[in-house]
């Protein structure tokens, strides 16, 4: 089963940057999708931001235009470059994607907090 490794996470003042990666184990693995999702203590998982397989790029509205997701193609790695960054971003990122059969892959999550 591919797993995801997810990697990059760490404190940051408030206004820095920071590159999350997430790789699968099997570097021939395709999936339709790959996201980033974004959790907090008592709420729910909420999408950060998506990319396709073809390249095509959603985010949140919370964090358009400081955030960038993009993908080396070669290793189907995915990474989340983070800027401008608030305090409200901290919490625990999840990379996910949806492969074949329509069958989730999570990663074991990756702590990020940005102190003020």
């Amino acid at each position: 089963q591919v797993q995801l490794v997810e990697s990059g996470g760490g404190l940051v003042q408030a206004g820095g940057s920071l590159r999350l990666s997430c790789a699968p184990s099997d570097s021939r693995f395709s999936p339709y999708y790959m996201d980033w999702s974004r959790q907090t203590p008592g709420k729910q998982r909420d999408l950060v931001a998506r990319i396709t397989g073809n390249g095509g790029t959603t985010y949140a509205d919370s964090v358009r235009g400081r955030f960038t997701i993009s993908r080396d193609g070669a290793k189907n790695t995915v990474y989340l470059q983070m800027s401008s960054l608030k305090p409200e971003a901290t919490g625990v990122y999840y990379c996910h994607a949806l492969g074949l059969g329509a069958r989730n892959y999570w990663g074991q999550g990756t702590q990020l907090t940005v102190s003020s």
